[in-house]
């Protein structure tokens, strides 16, 4: 590794608060060139970063509210064994062609390790057009992965993440408004009609449940992730905080943090928690709106200092065009995570 401080080290447990990642040397611009990667999920092992991706194309998908021009159709794993690089991209971890029951639009996917397999969790539509959520293994965190014949049953929509907490248990969580068919999903009932709260009800949350040992089904029902205001009232519909799609659940020092996208307005905010079930409590933007309509990240430890992954659409001027990047995160002393946008 080159440059003091800047290699990658394995990281069992958080240890760190009240800490800004310190000034070392950070790839600048996107992780990789001459590939459009998206939807970045972080995970150290074995002394290096993980970086899972979706892989944008312009497959002349034509565009609309449900996100067609997200025409994705397989993965990337960004290696790096030195945030100041080089990056290792890893082509092709996983095709929708490889997939028994899916169609198309492979989006944002996360992975997870348990023992020496690999898991990639990852959302397509099945060849009726619903978002199904899916998982594949491999004996290498860069693959090739090998799907399970069937989707995970019991929960549906988009942007997979998954938490290992202390005690192992791993946690689901699961979602994303409009394209993403959340607000068509009655439990684990897939209805296929668009049913929205109104502006001033309790705004339709994330998904979350526990996995079986195996990480390959749920353990127990899906249940709602709630998000409150400062004073314990639910976010409404209409508030431009709540959430719209791709939850993220880190642990630091105890306490949850769900890191999440509020759509429209453009921004990744994060809420905390005493329990991975939630309620979670508003706390404030973690990173300001960037060049594209989407933003999705994830949060990951790296020595002691804490990092966004995130996308943007500065290089290509196209929203469905994005390159992974890499920010310095704040952990401020209240527990608020601010990022330092690159």
């Amino acid at each position: 590794m080159s440059g003091a401080g800047t290699g990658v080290e394995d990281v069992t447990r958080t240890t760190v608060s009240d800490a800004v990642a310190p000034e070392v040397a950070l790839i600048d611009g996107p992780l990789v060139d001459g590939v459009f990667t998206a939807d970045p999920s972080g995970h150290v092992w074995d002394g290096v970063l993980y970086v899972f991706a979706s892989h944008d194309e312009d497959t002349g998908a034509s565009d609309s509210d449900e996100g067609g021009h997200y025409d994705m159709r397989d993965y990337r794993v960004v290696e790096l064994r030195d945030l100041a690089g080089p990056a290792v991209e890893h082509s092709r971890v996983l095709h929708v062609d490889d997939v028994p029951w899916a169609a198309r639009q492979m989006w944002a996917p996360d992975a997870a390790r348990r023992g020496d397999t690999y898991y990639l969790f990852f959302p397509a539509r099945d060849h009726e057009g619903v978002f199904r959520i899916g998982v594949a293994t491999s004996s290498s965190p860069t693959g090739p992965f090998v799907a399970e014949c069937e989707p995970i049953a019991g929960i549906g929509s988009i942007d997979p993440a998954v938490l290992i907490d202390d005690d192992e248990s791993a946690y689901l969580y699961v979602g994303g408004l409009q394209g993403g068919q959340l607000q068509r999903w009655d439990g684990d009932t897939y209805t296929g009609v668009d049913t929205y709260p109104a502006d001033d009800a309790p705004a339709l949350g994330p998904r979350v449940a526990r996995l079986t040992d195996d990480l390959l089904a749920l353990a127990e029902p899906a249940r709602e992730v709630v998000v409150t205001d400062e004073t314990g009232a639910p976010l409404t519909q209409g508030d431009p905080r709540r959430f719209f799609e791709g939850p993220w659940v880190s642990r630091i020092d105890g306490v949850y943090h769900l890191l999440y996208s509020t759509g429209s307005t453009h921004t990744l905010v994060h809420a905390t928690s005493d329990s991975p079930y939630g309620p979670f409590t508003y706390r404030g933007t973690v990173l300001e709106p960037v060049a594209g309509w989407t933003t999705h990240g994830s949060l990951v430890q790296v020595g002691d200092s804490w990092y966004l992954l995130y996308h943007d659409a500065q290089v290509s001027g196209r929203d469905h065009l994005r390159n992974v990047r890499i920010a310095p995160l704040t952990v401020h002393a209240d527990g608020r995570l601010t990022a330092r946008m690159r």
